[in-house]
């Protein structure tokens, strides 16, 4: 008996340590797993750019409500007016978001897909982590995007969709939505499909 909580303990130490984007996609309420066109249609505005300020304050009508306060420099506007500055409030249900400011940090590079902000001036990525993408650039210039989720079912259902409401897109872009399952992809790919469905500016 002894020796089965030892190994489960074991294997919770490795996961902790191997998988911490796993473990920090658990955080908060569960949401069904979207996809990028639905993700993409929900979202009222979508913006590419570096995180200059994130502050977790309580809400100010509200105040046992905690929240963090994110201020974006805006560099592409994919959907919505967003502004060169762009500032939002979401609100923090997970004790332990409130000592990182939810994972946003100052000179993040972020792609936020981002709902309509609501009558209490609240706002979320469209599907949580889901509509949250960290940008790493690479020394060759590209450029290679991931969510919270780790880009997993991203483009389940997409090649259909876009067939559907024919949204164009270059044979690159086409051929990743029939093979991505998980894991990074190139930034311009994932730009080039939320814009189809988005429907540019």
């Amino acid at each position: 008996m002894r020796y089965g909580r030892l190994v489960v303990l074991s294997l919770g130490l490795v996961l902790l340590v191997l998988k911490p984007d796993i473990i920090q996609a658990q955080r908060g309420a569960y949401v069904a797993p979207r996809n990028i066109a639905t993700l993409s249609k929900q979202a009222d505005v979508i913006v590419r750019g570096h995180v200059i300020n994130a502050r977790v304050e309580r809400h100010p009508q509200f105040q046992s409500l905690m929240t963090v306060v994110v201020t974006l420099k805006s560099e592409k506007v994919l959907k919505g007016k967003p502004g060169a500055v762009y500032t939002f409030r979401q609100y923090i249900w997970d004790v332990r978001d409130r000592y990182d400011s939810a994972g946003y940090k100052k000179g993040q590079e972020l792609l936020l897909l981002m709902l309509r902000v609501n009558e209490n001036g609240l706002t979320s990525p469209a599907g949580m982590q889901q509509g949250r993408f960290r940008i790493e650039r690479q020394k060759d210039g590209s450029a290679h995007v991931v969510n919270g989720t780790g880009n997993v079912a991203l483009f389940r259902g997409v090649g259909e969709q876009a067939a559907q409401s024919k949204v164009k897109l270059s044979a690159k872009a086409a051929k990743t939505l029939f093979t991505h399952k998980q894991g990074a992809i190139e930034l311009g790919e994932l730009e080039e499909v939320i814009s189809g469905f988005a429907g540019g500016q």
